[in-house]
C-alpha cells in the first residue's frame, strides 16, 4: 500500500469513528478490548497454563524413566564385571533353563551360538526366560523372528550368543 493510500483509508475510519454515537464508540472499545484479551489468553496464556499444570506429572513420568535407567545401567555393571563363564556351564544353564518351558521350546546348541525354537510361548514367560539365561548362562540374544499368534503368544525363533561379552 503507497503512503497516500494508507492516508485515505485513516481517513475514512477517522470519519466513520466520529460519524458514530459516543454510546457505540463505547461499545466498540469494550467489544475491541474483550476481543484483544480473549485472543491474548486462547494464543498466549492457555498454551502456558496447560504446560505448567502438566509439568508435574510429566517430571515425575521421567522420574521414573530415569530410575528405570539407572536399574538398568547398574544391572548391565554387574553383569560387564561377572567373570566368564566356561562354555560348558553356560550350556548347562541355559539347556535346564530351556527345559523349565516345557514342550513350548527347543533348544539347539551350535558352537558359539544357541538357537531357541518357540511355539505358543507368552510374552511375559519369554521376557522372564531371556532375563534369567542373560543372568545364569550368560549369553544374550541377538536376533530374534517371532510371530505374534491371534491369542497373544509369541511363536519363532531366538538367536543367541554365548559367552559373548556385551
Amino acid at each position: 500500500m503507497s503512503r497516500a493510500e494508507n492516508s485515505a483509508w485513516r481517513q475514512a475510519l477517522q470519519q466513520r469513528w466520529q460519524s458514530l454515537a459516543e454510546r457505540e464508540r463505547v461499545l466498540l472499545v469494550i467489544g475491541s478490548t474483550v476481543l484483544g484479551l480473549a485472543l491474548l489468553w486462547w494464543v498466549g496464556l492457555a498454551p502456558a497454563w496447560r504446560s505448567v499444570r502438566a509439568a508435574p506429572q510429566k517430571i515425575e513420568a521421567l522420574d521414573l524413566q530415569l530410575q528405570d535407567m539407572q536399574r538398568l545401567a547398574a544391572e548391565a555393571k554387574a553383569l560387564r564385571a561377572m567373570p566368564p563363564m566356561p562354555a560348558a556351564q553356560a550350556q548347562a544353564a541355559l539347556t535346564a533353563a530351556a527345559q523349565r518351558l516345557g514342550d513350548k521350546a527347543r533348544l539347539s546348541l551350535q558352537g558359539e551360538r544357541a538357537v531357541l525354537q518357540l511355539s505358543h510361548l507368552s510374552g511375559d514367560q519369554l521376557a522372564t526366560w531371556l532375563a534369567e539365561v542373560r543372568i545364569s548362562a550368560r549369553v544374550r540374544a541377538v536376533e530374534a523372528q517371532l510371530t505374534r499368534t491371534p491369542q497373544g503368544d509369541y511363536t519363532g525363533s531366538v538367536v543367541l550368543a554365548l559367552g559373548a561379552r556385551s
